[in-house]
């Protein structure tokens, strides 16, 4: 039994060998073949000029000049923000004001010249502070 055993699992083996061989074979036809159209397409295709890369320029926004009873009510709501939470970041109080950090740099600016607010700390980790009323 043990000869009938060792030739079935010999003739197992030899086709799964053949399976392999076969596949293998048909893999390599197959990546040969895609190479070959690969090359047949590029030689055939003329090369289409590549344009020159754009500089990257930053996109200029146009930028109005705010009116002064603008920047004094910026400045009334900005001044009320800080007296309701004193120390804060301007990215802290912007949102409560309505307007962004950026457009509150001049307000802030105007209030501090007036000597209502005073300001602690560098760039954005100013803290405003209000003075007496």
């Amino acid at each position: 039994m043990t000869t009938s055993t060792q030739s079935l699992e010999q003739k197992i083996e030899n086709a799964v060998e053949q399976l392999v061989r076969e596949h293998l074979l048909a893999c390599e036809a197959a990546a040969a073949a895609a190479v070959r159209a690969g090359i047949r397409r590029a030689a055939s295709v003329s090369p289409t000029p590549v344009p020159p890369a754009k500089s990257a320029k930053k996109k200029r926004t146009i930028s109005r000049r705010r009116a002064a009873d603008e920047i004094a009510d910026l400045e009334e709501q900005l001044y009320a923000a800080i007296l309701a939470r004193p120390g804060e970041t301007m990215a802290v109080l912007a949102p409560f004001v309505g307007a962004s950090a950026r457009e509150l740099n001049r307000p802030a600016l105007v209030l501090r010249s007036k000597g209502r607010v005073r300001s602690v700390g560098n760039r954005q980790h100013t803290r405003y502070f209000p003075m007496g009323s």
